[in-house]
């Protein structure tokens, strides 16, 4: 925070400076602009400062204004309050500033008729940069790049601060396919990172690994930064040079950092770390930093290699920007109340192997954010992206193909079933995809890993839509009307408990469908977040009771009131008076009458019944207990005093 500030008002405001009495003018000074000096910090400092000031707008004479609010009359200081906040940038901000930046400070002009008209200076941002409180839409990207298997996944786990790429120690394979982002989390640093696959320049047309490189090469055109990784305890190998070549060519204008993985073995003071880094300068990418991304060891000295860039960077965009500082800076702390429909929804695209996951993931982006392709079990990350639909942000979870995990199951198949199953769990609405052309030749809709899918969706309390693709490759209507109908009877005999569960029918490939996967998707996430009042509720129940026939009128459950305790998904307690319980069958009814009357079909209902007891009018229960007296204090022997002999 600077020493003084200086502002200019209009005289009508009547703001005082510090304060202290002001005199009222009785002439008009409307049209006369007021100088005020006020204090923020630094009492010492303030008198040396507007004595300064006076002295540059050349009127030494005015020095007994120190600690006082003034009103200024004078025709010279009228012309000088134009200069006001046209001083220097090094003599306003000597030190720190809010946001670590100048104010948007006003310039007023007095033209010939004494009017007053203000304008605006833009903000100015200096280093260093808060990058804490940067919108995370605005921060700098950087890419990790490097030949396979050199610890690109595991650097990208340590940025973030969580386990969320597969690691596994495969040389021959590649484990990473596709581009996964998150925000890195680097001392104060923040800034989006980019976990890319393996680069091989040699790979062959069509392959995989030619895919993989077209969408490295993509991504790299929208990225700042790269972090090239290489493994040190292999030295340079030659796929490395091929890499950097591959660099110049398609990122040429790139701020590179090339990083030493691995470097914990090296570390015995033998100087191969160093006989290491000077073979590294080959590539002709500047200094090397040794770290490793499995113990933390250089990330210190990975910060001060990005510190300077990042910086300098985000001051450009701070200053280039359009926007003002609440759009450009975010507010962690926050107290508003959002509601609960309105928060960011998390959809998982889960079914079997080669069913269209990511075709459909890619649809929905309108983008080719990941790898797709005629082979089986080609997605193995859970890959996350976030797009706007319907004025709300949506996070798209697509993972791989689900597969019953067994005893032999080893390798990165094993680990792509258990992150699966975890975006299963985090999800609120999961998508299930099938396939129509295997459930028109098997005349089947639901295998065994899909009712799985299905049945773990319901008993976690997360909001189901089935989603059958492939419906471009059914040849007839007859066919087409067939799938139809079988699929909805199917689900419903199934999943009896989960009544309404909505079925879309869509072609990924040609890009039908999806946006009524989307509305359904919306529409069951606002169901699953609904919140029902409990007179709503109770009004309810005395007509659900009423109409329904019970078989002996003495065993019918008396439930006292009906209450919502929870959303995400609608849970409900029903408290029952009486000996009588409420059945099973009882709960099955309520919760279908629920469904029918508030329109909640589709997502899982939960009613908990509780039992409360009747209590007398002397304060006994209806078991003859006393239930208002308190009971009586019992002490262990602990607490005994033993009489001493």
């Amino acid at each position: 925070m600077s020493h003084s500030c200086i502002r200019s008002f209009p005289a009508r405001k009547r703001k005082f400076g510090l304060g202290l009495p002001h005199n009222s003018l009785k002439s008009n000074t409307n049209l006369v602009p007021n100088l005020y000096i006020e204090r923020h910090r630094h009492p010492t400092k303030f008198g040396s400062f507007t004595t300064a000031f006076l002295n540059r707008i050349r009127i030494p004479s005015l020095g007994w204004v120190q600690y006082r609010s003034i009103s200024i009359l004078h025709p010279c200081i009228l012309q000088a309050t134009g200069e006001l906040c046209t001083l220097p940038t090094n003599e306003l901000s000597d030190s720190d500033s809010c946001n670590d930046a100048i104010g948007n400070l006003e310039e007023s002009h007095v033209d010939s008729d004494g009017d007053v008209t203000t304008k605006t200076i833009r903000r100015v941002y200096q280093t260093p940069v808060d990058f804490t409180k940067v919108n995370k839409n605005l921060l700098p990207t950087v890419v990790l790049i490097g030949r396979p298997n050199v610890g690109k996944s595991a650097l990208f786990n340590r940025l973030i601060r969580r386990r969320e790429a597969l690691v596994y120690n495969t040389p021959d394979d590649h484990v990473t396919r596709d581009i996964r982002e998150g925000i890195a989390k680097l001392g104060d640093l923040r800034f989006k990172v980019l976990d890319s696959a393996g680069l091989e320049t040699a790979a062959s047309s069509g392959s995989i690994l030619d895919r993989t490189s077209g969408m490295t090469a993509s991504v790299l055109a929208r990225c700042q930064f790269a972090v090239f990784l290489i493994d040190v305890r292999a030295g340079l190998h030659p796929l490395d040079l091929e890499v950097g070549r591959w660099l110049r060519k398609h990122a040429p204008g790139i701020n590179l950092v090339v990083a030493m993985n691995k470097s914990e073995s090296l570390l015995d003071g033998s100087g191969s770390l160093m006989a290491a880094a000077a073979e590294t300068y080959r590539l002709g990418f500047g200094d090397p930093i040794a770290i490793s991304a499995e113990t933390g060891l250089g990330m210190q000295d990975l910060y001060g290699s990005l510190k300077p860039k990042l910086e300098d960077y985000m001051l450009q965009v701070l200053n280039n920007e359009e926007g003002t500082e609440e759009s450009n800076f975010s507010e962690d702390g926050s107290s508003c109340e959002v509601e609960e429909s309105k928060l960011q929804l998390q959809l998982a695209i889960v079914g079997r192997p080669n069913v269209g996951k990511s075709t459909l993931l890619n649809t929905l982006l309108q983008e080719e954010r990941v790898l797709v392709g005629p082979e089986a079990g080609l997605t193995r990350d859970s890959i996350r992206a976030q797009f706007e639909c319907q004025g709300r942000t949506i996070y798209l979870v697509d993972t791989a193909g689900w597969l019953q995990r067994t005893k032999m199951e080893k390798g990165p198949a094993s680990l792509s079933i258990v992150q699966t199953r975890k975006s299963l769990m985090r999800a609120h609405v999961i998508a299930l995809v099938l396939d129509a052309e295997e459930i028109a030749n098997s005349r089947r809709s639901l295998k065994h890993d899909e009712v799985v899918i299905a049945r773990q969706a319901v008993e976690e309390g997360r909001g189901l839509v089935v989603v059958v693709n492939k419906m471009d490759l059914l040849r007839g209507k007859q066919l087409y009307d067939k799938v139809m109908e079988a699929v909805p009877q199917e689900i419903q005999t199934i999943m009896p408990q989960v009544t309404g569960i909505p079925i879309v029918f869509i072609s990924a490939l040609e890009g039908r469908g999806h946006a009524a996967v989307m509305h359904q998707v919306i529409d069951t996430y606002e169901k699953w977040c609904s919140r029902l009042s409990t007179a709503r509720l109770n009004r309810w129940l005395r007509k659900v009771m009423s109409r329904h026939s019970w078989k002996d009128q003495a065993a019918q459950p008396k439930v006292k009131y009906f209450t919502q305790v929870k959303a995400r998904p609608p849970t409900f307690v029903a408290f029952v008076s009486g000996k009588k319980e409420l059945s099973e069958t009882d709960i099955r009814f309520l919760k279908r009458s629920l469904k029918e009357d508030f329109d909640l079909g589709g997502i899982p209902i939960r009613i908990m019944p509780r039992s409360i007891e009747r209590k007398a009018v002397n304060g006994t229960s209806k078991s003859g207990q006393i239930t208002n007296r308190p009971s009586e204090r019992m002490f262990s022997d602990k607490r005994k005093v033993c009489p001493v002999e």
